[in-house]
């Protein structure tokens, strides 16, 4: 590990190998910092991943790290009533179940075959400044304190971002704009073999239960709840094991793991970048608000990122205004889905079971070609008038 670098970049998620990858390609020197010993772990994700992101982050096809193919997505009403979503059609993360440690693992494998740098059990614990502009940052490595100097630092630290708010970047969040997640791995029950499931309702207050097979007997089997709508952290698992009790294909599933986290679902924020910082993925609030997906947003994001970085250094101009170009880039890409998701996502949020189960019931009735907010609420115009009278914004 060397004193210098051109990028730092701080996590080695999606959206950080993603970066040093593109960065490094494009000729700079690239350190990529994981605070953990192994890279992907815990895993903390459900774990889809849609088709298309390969050909659009160039992301080669590995069968190591896919764990079941998925024809397409199920959303089931609060009465159990179905809309099954084509893979191709979804827009949404469902096109493999992936294991996503060794999926992790393989994107920064392609980040050190660009040349990057990867050093683990590295934490970041300050940035270097020079008035307001970052030149670097401290870290422990193996239990000692060193300064790495960098042109640019990327921050791609997560839900829990540090260089965001060290470098002064607005990231934080509203109750209603986070959602509290709890998962098990689940064996000896009954998955479908062939669709991602998503649960709406009451019983996931403000979001969903979802099952992503993992093999013909074994899931991730989560729940996602709203951050508002959570008295203490400990109702998040009470609402999931109040569920899988009540369904006889989980109720005698046996745990193999459990993970817990926050997924940040809000509207996109003001600013991602400062002098000398770049923010990525869910540092910088890039998931979308409706699934509190990530995987596809991050590595977008991250392929833009690292080929402004690359820019810069050739350039010499590491100023926020330079990396406008980064703003501009992800924002072109996702800023617009990402809003109309939020809007959709908080009035979606005030929906009864009952008219879920309207819902659902009037789509899967329908025939539609491409799942957009906007082409599902015309369907669910034509059957249910009354119940797109708050949502006449996205017609």
């Amino acid at each position: 590990m060397d004193d210098e670098y051109d990028v730092v970049v701080v996590g080695a998620g999606p959206a950080g190998s993603t970066t040093a990858r593109f960065a490094a390609e494009g000729g700079a020197t690239v350190l990529v910092l994981e605070k953990r010993q192994e890279i992907g772990t815990p895993v903390r994700c459900g774990e889809g991943l849609s088709r298309g992101l390969l050909d659009e982050a160039n992301i080669p096809l590995d069968k190591s790290w896919i764990a079941a193919e998925m024809d397409g997505a199920r959303i089931i009403s609060p009465a159990g009533h179905a809309f099954d979503v084509d893979e191709s059609k979804a827009g949404v993360e469902v096109g493999f179940v992936i294991e996503r440690d060794l999926f992790d693992r393989a994107l920064a494998r392609l980040a050190a075959k660009a040349g990057a740098d990867v050093k683990v059990k590295t934490s970041v614990i300050a940035l270097i400044k020079e008035g307001e502009k970052t030149i670097g940052v401290k870290v422990i490595h193996n239990g000692e304190r060193k300064d790495i100097k960098a042109k640019i630092v990327v921050g791609s630290d997560g839900y829990e971002s540090q260089v965001g708010r060290w470098a002064g970047i607005d990231t934080n969040l509203k109750p209603s704009d986070i959602m509290s997640c709890f998962q098990y791995r689940l064996t000896d029950i009954e998955p479908d073999p062939k669709y991602t499931e998503f649960f709406i309702g009451s019983g996931a207050p403000g979001g969903y239960i979802w099952v992503f097979p993992k093999n013909e007997d074994t899931a991730n089997v989560g729940i996602g709840v709203a951050g508002n709508m959570l008295k203490n952290g400990g109702e998040v698992k009470q609402y999931l094991d109040n569920w899988i009790a009540k369904n006889p294909r989980f109720s005698k599933g046996k745990q193999l793991d459990m993970v817990a986290g926050g997924v940040s679902i809000c509207a996109p924020i003001d600013r991602t970048v400062s002098d000398g910082v770049m923010l990525v993925g869910d540092a910088a609030r890039q998931i979308d608000p409706m699934t509190g997906g990530g995987i596809a947003n991050s590595c977008m994001a991250g392929g833009v990122a690292g080929k402004v970085a690359a820019e810069a250094v050739e350039s010499g101009d590491f100023s926020a205004d330079f990396f406008q170009r980064y703003e501009k880039g992800w924002r072109d890409i996702l800023e617009e889905k990402l809003f109309r998701d939020w809007m959709a996502k908080e009035k979606v949020v005030t929906l009864t079971d009952e008219i879920f189960d309207k819902v659902i019931s009037a789509l899967a009735e329908v025939d539609m070609t491409n799942i957009t907010v906007f082409n599902i609420l015309k369907a669910v115009q034509d059957k249910h008038p009354e119940l797109v009278k708050e949502f006449e914004e996205f017609l």
